[in-house]
């Protein structure tokens, strides 16, 4: 978790690249958590395996983490649910909210276009269901296969999970 109100640095870059080389030390992956601008550019700069919501990420890191194999993770579980719960009075930006939602569907779709992995993912309680996700991505223009994908197959994939084959087990990664 890099960021979380808008009013509040995220994590700064030099404190997360390390963060991200030490997981990366003894073998692990890295999600980010990012809902800013700085948070979502500070996660594609350090080497992020992947990033949950990537709000506001500038569409020039596009390339970068398709480079690196950065992986968008939109999670629009959180626009959905967090869409009129603010306080009386409270500003979205209190939720991370505030435009975020239609630049989100643009730059997914750029993401895509871009070669980075898009995958479907929830995260809010009650949890969002991966069905809503693929028709977010659907929505978001995305081919109906790879919207799919992004929550079985392709997700195995950039796992490193071994292909579905026919008469295979299957498995349930959560």
């Amino acid at each position: 978790m890099v960021d979380w109100r808008w009013d509040e640095p995220a994590v700064p870059l030099e404190i997360l690249t390390e963060a991200v080389a030490a997981v990366y030390a003894v073998g692990g992956r890295v999600a980010v958590h990012c809902r800013t601008a700085e948070g979502s550019r500070n996660a594609v700069l350090s080497g992020a395996d992947s990033l949950g919501h990537g709000m506001h990420l500038d569409p020039v890191l596009l390339d970068l983490m398709a480079h690196q194999g950065t992986a968008c993770v939109p999670t629009w579980g959180l626009r959905r649910e967090r869409r009129g719960v603010a306080a009386p009075g409270a500003e979205p930006q209190a939720f991370g909210l505030a435009g975020g939602g239609a630049g989100m569907v643009a730059n997914v779709r750029a993401a895509h276009e871009a070669g980075v992995t898009v995958l479907a993912g929830t995260d809010t309680f009650p949890c969002g269901t991966v069905a809503a996700e693929i028709r977010q991505l659907l929505d978001a223009a995305l081919p109906a296969e790879e919207a799919v994908g992004a929550a079985s197959w392709a997700a195995r994939s950039w796992l490193g999970l071994p292909e579905l084959t026919a008469g295979a087990p299957a498995d349930l990664v959560a």
